[in-house]
């Protein structure tokens, strides 16, 4: 059978079939390379220029690695569904942009800051280096910053493509920089410049110290109707993988069949996933996670696919899948694939919805504001919490001296998330996780 001669290119441009062949085969090669220097980092002592400076740290099993496990621990991990007493959570946040985010990536980072938690910023590529620049002399300068050294802005900048998998591996560098530089924290959560919190983070610690560490928030659904032909079999090329430049992705005229060895499944790209999962990802020591993202490597919108493939997949975590992704997001209707700006006529549906995170919203929107003032309490630079215990008098900033990290003051939104939890946890919704279909 004679192959056509032109493949089609997403940005209108003309492909010749032969001629995407060693781009095909170039982006699997960079591929590999990236995820293979994202486990390569784990173990790097050190970063030139701007990068964090890490230890290299030990893996072994320990009174301070509360929900870590190695491979001879995961039935034992996953078969036990009690709450660590140890301790409260921590969270691990990855808060990603572009050219012109700096600020509003600051604005989420402040809204969404706690002592406890873990946060690592990346600006992609396509920033200007001074913009990046700024971005990071932002984070040294902040006084609490610079006390608690849990804030860190990646010293490698990587071109990204949102619907391309150049998205998965820089979360997975994001991911393997956040095991290495700490052992403590027990989920991690991707946000996006455009993102915003609708509670503080003492609602939501204080609600996640009473659940299950088991649990990943993972909106999906197996692949099936227009996006089986639309995504599943197009074969894609993103030239973010081995080019300097971002351009759109390309794809071939070839088309493939389903794999028969696991099921595909999709849904959101943002997730709030366990360590010991994530965990799992990076080291996938029965090989199943890297057979999946190189499946994904040439698989349009890979970031709404591989998370949620790798976990319904896999027999250990499979039941700790929640259908939910956390956030309150307006879409398009039809097809319900690029999500609306939020604005003011929105705050009551987004409280409404109990969802502990919102996107997408325009640089400094009134609605940013609203939220500050009626949802986060936030006059200065964090929304306050109960580890904020200096004076508010004259309008001083309450969280310059900090007090116990591991204390917690829940408002309404503790309330808001608890319902929506036990929604999320019943019986009726539970039954639907990694429900395949056929």
């Amino acid at each position: 059978m004679s192959m056509r001669k032109n493949a089609n290119l997403h940005s209108g441009r003309v492909f010749n079939d032969r001629r995407w062949i060693i781009p095909f085969f170039a982006s699997v090669a960079v591929w590999i390379t990236l995820f293979t220097t994202a486990i390569f980092w784990l173990y790097s002592s050190s970063y030139g220029g701007d990068q964090v400076q890490f230890d290299v740290i030990s893996f072994s099993k320990s009174e301070d690695s509360s929900g870590y496990f190695v491979e001879s621990d995961i039935k034992e991990s996953m078969g036990s569904n009690e709450v660590s007493k140890l301790e409260p959570p921590r969270l691990a946040y990855l808060i990603s942009g572009t050219k012109g985010d700096s600020q509003r990536m600051m604005r989420t980072l402040q809204a969404v800051y706690h002592p406890r938690n873990q946060y690592i910023l990346h600006m992609d590529l396509e920033a200007p280096p001074r913009e990046r620049l700024n971005l990071t002399m932002s984070v040294k300068i902040d006084p609490t910053f610079q006390e608690v050294q849990n804030v860190h802005v990646m010293g490698q900048s990587n071109l990204v493509t949102y619907k391309g998998p150049t998205m998965i591996a820089c979360t997975l560098q994001a991911i393997a920089i956040l095991l290495k530089e700490s052992l403590d924290w027990d989920w991690f959560i991707n946000l996006s410049a455009s993102d915003y919190p609708l509670m503080t983070q003492d609602d939501l610690l204080h609600v996640l110290s009473n659940m299950s560490r088991n649990l990943n928030f993972i909106e999906h659904t197996q692949i099936s109707g227009w996006k089986l032909n639309h995504r599943a079999k197009p074969i894609i090329v993103d030239p973010g993988l081995y080019l300097s430049k971002k351009s759109d992705l390309a794809s071939t005229s070839q088309r493939r069949s389903l794999p028969t060895s696991f099921k595909v499944f999709t849904g959101s790209a943002w997730v709030m996933l366990t360590r010991s999962f994530v965990e799992y990802c990076i080291w996938g020591w029965d090989n199943l996670p890297r057979t999946i993202l190189m499946y994904y490597t040439n698989f349009l919108s890979s970031p709404e696919g591989y998370f949620h493939t790798v976990i319904c997949n896999t027999e250990e975590f499979r039941n700790t899948a929640i259908s939910h992704d956390l956030h309150y997001i307006a879409w398009d209707n039809p097809p319900k694939q690029h999500p609306l700006s939020l604005s003011i006529k929105d705050f009551d549906q987004m409280v409404n919805s109990s969802a502990p995170f919102a996107r997408k919203f325009h640089k400094d929107d009134q609605v940013l504001d609203k939220i500050d003032k009626e949802l986060l309490d936030r006059t200065n630079r964090f929304a306050p919490g109960a580890w904020c215990i200096g004076s508010s008098d004259g309008g001083a900033d309450p969280c310059a001296l900090r007090g116990d990290e591991s204390v917690f003051r829940p408002g309404p939104g503790a309330k808001r998330l608890q319902d929506l939890f036990s929604k999320l946890l019943s019986e009726d919704f539970r039954a639907k996780q990694c429900l395949a279909k056929g």
